[in-house]
């Protein structure tokens, strides 16, 4: 097998360029024509390579991509999830070359959407291709659920993996969205934190003051803010809202020595982000703080006169963002309601305040000795020769929730990106070494499971 893709990996990359020249940014509106037809390519590239069954799904959004392979009798089926829409580009005037003219620099792969998702995702067509190729079946049953959403939280995916449980239903979720620790040392992330977004704003008179005039006898808006916001944690780190904490289990000793396992370098860490020194929850690594601790960060602030110069006024407005980032059983929405009544009780003599709710998402752990994980890990060991590691990302992907909770399956995620690849940013790229190596660990991974 590794033969065969050797010999197609020149054209796997010229299709995979194609897949790249479409700007399938699902947050622009300008974009939606852009984004369906990325679906479309998807249709015909998942037709050649002998899909069946294949549909463009509606939904409150952007389509789904479904296909299928089902003549595997007895075998377990896997159901492959991945999007096809893209971050958007900007600042363009940082990339080194247009984002959607995929060009091959240092065997990477520049283009927007190269590792998140669209190269990864492309694996699993590719690997699937190269069994056909060679053994005329599929050793195992397959399907396809691809959405056009990711990049905006999945707002249409959960009802549709709700509307559609049967269809859906598999052994096992196979997802390569997610990095190695390093270039050479795969990983398996077993551990997403959930999310909580919100904003919360202060009133206080009806309209900006002069601050000779009233100063000092008028409630002062941002005043009123800061103190809220300082509210929120204690001098040690610890979050300060009655009940955050609910429902967070203690780290077991496994679970620590899983977390230590992932190489870090402190003082690199402080010397690469320009720090005099880390800071946190007392009583815990920073690797656990970032993987296996709840957080609540504020994430900007805006409140009176922000333009050249100065404007001497009293406030009447400020408002931030702010966001948490969940673990255990935490339930987003009792937690925002924690942070309500927090707010509420600390609220200033002669404020107004209001909260909005913008993301809400559930925390998910997955058990590292699963077979379809540890199978997993035995086909990164064969390909790369190394074993994968555990880590515990401390970002949100929240349909691995919903696809865990609703089809009662393990989810594997199995990537191949790696943390330098710019997604997100200017100049992503992709790893083409991990590209054809990613195909051969997932040929070897579906074979494991016949």
């Amino acid at each position: 097998m590794k033969q065969t893709i050797a010999l197609q990996k020149d054209r796997y990359i010229e299709e995979l360029k194609d897949f790249l020249k479409i700007p399938s940014i699902s947050a622009l509106s300008e974009h939606k024509q852009d984004v369906l037809s990325a679906a479309k390519w998807l249709e015909g590239s998942l037709q050649n390579i002998g899909m069946e069954n294949i549909e463009i799904m509606e939904t409150e959004g952007h389509p789904v991509v479904y296909a299928d392979w089902l003549h595997a009798e007895g075998k377990p089926t896997v159901l492959i999830y991945g999007h096809y829409d893209v971050q958007p580009a900007d600042p363009l005037d940082l990339w080194e070359t247009p984002p959607f003219e995929p060009v091959i620099r240092d065997e990477k792969l520049f283009a927007r959407g190269a590792t998140d998702d669209k190269g990864q995702l492309f694996i699993h067509v590719k690997a699937l291709e190269a069994i056909m190729n060679q053994d005329g079946e599929l050793p195992v049953n397959v399907k396809f659920c691809i959405e056009g959403e990711e990049e905006l939280a999945s707002p249409n995916l959960p009802p549709f993996i709700d509307q559609h449980q049967d269809k859906l239903a598999a052994d096992a979720v196979l997802i390569s969205d997610t990095s190695f620790i390093e270039q050479g040392q795969p990983a398996i992330c077993t551990s997403l934190r959930g999310a909580l977004a919100m904003e919360l704003t202060v009133k206080t008179a009806n309209s900006d003051l002069h601050s000779g005039v009233y100063g000092g006898g008028v409630p002062n808006a941002v005043h009123s803010l800061v103190r809220l916001l300082d509210s929120l944690h204690y001098q040690n780190g610890q979050v300060a809202v009655e009940g955050f904490y609910e429902g967070i289990p203690e780290p077991t000793d496994e679970l620590k020595q899983e977390v230590a396992q992932v190489p870090f370098n402190e003082e690199k860490t402080k010397q690469d982000l320009g720090l005099e020194a880390l800071y946190g929850e007392e009583g815990f690594t920073f690797q656990e703080r970032t993987g296996i601790r709840p957080t609540l960060e504020i994430n900007g602030i805006t409140g009176g006169f922000q333009g050249e110069g100065i404007k001497t006024i009293v406030p009447s407005e400020a408002s931030a963002k702010i966001s948490c980032r969940l673990v255990g059983e935490q339930n987003p929405q009792q937690v925002y309601e924690a942070i309500q009544q927090h707010i509420h009780q600390h609220q200033p003599v002669g404020t107004k305040t209001e909260m909005k709710q913008f993301i809400k998402a559930n925390p998910v752990s997955l058990d590292s000795q699963n077979d379809m994980i540890q199978k997993a890990a035995d086909a990164y060991e064969g390909v790369y020769g190394v074993r994968p590691l555990y880590p515990k990302e401390g970002g949100s992907i929240p349909i691995v929730e919903v696809f865990s909770r609703v089809l009662s399956v393990p989810v594997v995620l199995m990537g191949f990106g790696l943390p330098s690849e710019n997604l997100h940013a200017p100049n992503e790229h992709f790893h083409l070494e991990n590209f054809t190596k990613g195909i051969e660990t997932v040929t070897e991974y579906l074979y494991s499971l016949e």
